[in-house]
């Protein structure tokens, strides 16, 4: 049994704020509040799930995919060696936006983060 759950679907863009902007309206939602060109979030404020999230990125990286999931648990660590250990490889560590995770790829080189929640 584990802990895993989608706690977000984070979309890499040029403008977080303009791009939120368009799914909160899509979704009859608001963007929660102190949204950047940088950062954004939709659902955050009000406990909707998944929290849709946007995070500027200087160009769409060829062979990065710009929608992955979030997962979030209380054991990052052995979350991050069960995922490796199922076939993910290990991108990253990140400690960013008051947030803490670990970039990885699935098996067919789709990715996704593993967060501290």
């Amino acid at each position: 049994m584990t802990d895993l759950a989608i706690a977000h679907v984070t979309i890499d863009c040029a403008d977080a704020a303009a791009l939120a902007g368009f799914y909160a309206a899509l979704l009859d939602r608001a963007v929660d509040p102190e949204a950047t060109p940088f950062f954004a979030t939709v659902g955050r404020s009000t406990g909707a799930q998944p929290v849709l999230m946007f995070i500027q990125v200087p160009d769409k990286t060829p062979g990065k995919n710009s929608i992955h999931l979030d997962l979030h648990t209380a054991d990052l660590p052995g979350a991050v060696a069960r995922a490796v250990g199922l076939g993910a490889k290990q991108v990253g560590d990140f400690n960013e936006y008051g947030a803490v995770w670990t970039t990885l790829s699935d098996p067919e080189g789709n990715l996704f983060d593993i967060g501290a929640s």
